[in-house]
Formats: C-alpha cells, sequence, structure tokens
C-alpha cells in the first residue's frame, strides 16, 4: 500500500488495517508451513505495509506529544 494512501486515513482506519493485515500475514505464514502458499513475495509486501502503518502511528504520536 501507498505511504500517500497511509497518510490520509484516520488513526482508527490505520489500527483497522493493521490488523487486517497481521492476520493476512498469519494466514500467510500458515500457507508458507503447509506450502500451499504460491506467491512468497506477499509475505514480505504485508511485513513492509506494516512498518508503514506503524511508522505513520509513531510519528504521529511524536507530533502530539511535542
Amino acid at each position: 500500500m501507498k505511504t500517500n494512501a497511509l497518510r490520509d486515513m484516520t488513526n482508527d482506519e490505520l489500527l483497522q488495517k493493521l490488523a487486517e493485515i497481521r492476520q493476512a500475514l498469519f494466514n500467510l505464514n500458515f500457507q508458507h508451513v503447509t506450502g500451499q502458499l504460491e506467491n512468497t513475495a506477499q509475505i514480505n509486501k504485508n511485513r513492509k505495509d506494516i512498518a508503514r502503518i506503524l511508522t505513520i502511528l509513531h510519528e504521529r504520536e511524536q507530533k502530539t506529544a511535542a
């Protein structure tokens, strides 16, 4: 997901998206272990999306604390 699209979301929307992506990552890891996953690049994509969301949330937290 693009960073600009994530920055346009509210904190609640970001937290909801974070939960969705974490669930998807769990499912992808499960598929990978059982040998059913065809596109392993999706795991890395989800990890990076999680990192992007957490970064944006932390930036906002720092901005409000300052």
